[in-house]
């Protein structure tokens, strides 16, 4: 059976009612027969119909044990993270996602739990930080903005020679192209925002767990801290996953297309899109991923500044100035002033997000559109650049 079509039927018809649509249990709290005795819920925080229809399915789709679902990516993040005590050391991605990084460094950090952030994509890097406080190895791959990829085999072999778990943030991939656990991550993270609702409706994250031991301490940590996800969003998460498939394969088509065309723009420093052949790590990612790259393009621009990227990012008309990503509709953003301002900005120059880093995420409208529009946006800017060189040159004489 195909990966879409068991997607497809993972998502259960009604036992009570032979309903095709999951039911929304818009409820707070269940009758009880006598105290300790219920038809297996007594309070929503705990356990809803709904949203344990979510987290079943997303555990089938990773190939894990448990599914948790949550109010959003971040709460997913921080229930993992409080599987650590003060004195452990979590081992990072250095191009991590600027809420994950004000998390890590600006909350947990007072907690004495210490954050170290490598470049995860040669794995020397990663064996040459390793302590024996290091506790948590922390991987986005892609990574969020510049899409590097990490070797997650690799990765889970080393964490496993040291006793140390490793969680896996696969939003940009999602499992319609990537099952971290299938290749040795303990955890999987994914804000279901993204490409798991994928039509910019919702706030959600979810955890997957390899083991029914590390599902169990997710599921205690989200009872005791009430960061759950409500019955109706977690319906829409499983109306969005029932064309996951379908979609992400049209977004990585589209972002092919964009992609090569960057490459190929002569105002274009540097394209970052694991589906190109001069990705560092395209074999990875492609060894990996199956079915495709995924559907965010970064690039840079040859005048790497903030204020070039700005007149880019504010010259579309069909990609959308906004934060967020994975839905129907293009958007893009300017990492540096928006999704990643919290990162100081050495940290983000030294890990590859450059002051006129533009972020893309490419969505369902026709390709050659899309192509047409940032090529409009990117002629503007060398209209801007020539008018000023221009100036520049009349002054001097």
């Amino acid at each position: 059976m195909s990966s879409a079509t068991k997607l497809i039927h993972s998502i259960p018809v009604d036992p009570l009612t032979g309903s095709v649509s999951v039911p929304i249990y818009q409820t707070s709290t269940f009758v009880q027969e006598e105290p300790g005795v219920n038809k297996g819920y007594d309070y929503a925080r705990t356990d809803n119909p709904t949203r344990e229809v979510l987290e079943k399915i997303i555990a089938e789709l990773e190939q894990g044990h448990t599914g948790v679902a949550f109010a959003s990516g971040l709460a997913a993040i921080d229930a993992v993270v409080k599987l650590l005590q003060s004195g452990d050391e979590i081992l990072a991605v250095d191009d991590i996602y600027g809420g994950a990084f004000r998390l890590f460094t600006h909350i947990y950090s007072k907690f004495g739990i210490r954050i170290n952030y490598v470049d995860t994509t040669d794995t020397a890097n990663l064996i040459a930080a390793i302590t024996p406080q290091t506790k948590l190895i922390w991987l986005e791959t892609p990574t969020n903005p510049t899409l590097k990829i990490s070797d997650i085999a690799a990765i889970s072999r080393i964490a496993k020679e040291h006793s140390i778990l490793l969680c896996v943030d696969s939003t940009f991939a999602s499992p319609a192209l990537q099952q971290p656990i299938k290749l040795g991550a303990d955890i999987v993270v994914h804000s279901a925002t993204k490409y798991l609702g994928g039509h910019s409706d919702l706030i959600a994250g979810l955890v997957v767990t390899k083991t029914k031991e590390l599902g169990d301490q997710i599921k205690f940590i989200q009872n005791a801290s009430g960061a759950i996800l409500s019955p109706h969003d977690s319906w829409l998460v499983i109306r969005g996953i029932e064309t996951l498939h379908l979609r992400v394969k049209q977004h990585c088509k589209n972002a092919f297309e964009v992609a090569e065309f960057l490459a190929n723009h002569p105002e274009v420093a540097e394209v970052y899109y694991p589906g190109l052949a001069t990705h560092p790590n395209h074999f990875i990612a492609a060894q990996q991923q199956s079915g495709g790259f995924g559907g965010i393009v970064s690039f840079t621009l040859k005048n790497n500044t903030t204020e070039a990227a700005k007149q880019v990012v504010c010259s579309t008309k069909l990609f959308k100035l906004a934060e967020s990503l994975g839905g129907v509709k293009s958007l893009l953003c300017h990492p540096g002033t928006m999704t990643h301002k919290s990162i100081p900005a050495e940290k983000r120059q030294a890990a590859g997000v450059a002051d006129s880093l533009i972020r893309l995420s490419v969505g369902l409208e026709d390709a050659f559109d899309l192509v047409k529009d940032i090529g409009q946006a990117l002629s503007k800017t060398r209209e801007q650049r020539v008018k000023k060189a221009t100036t520049i040159e009349t002054e001097l004489v």
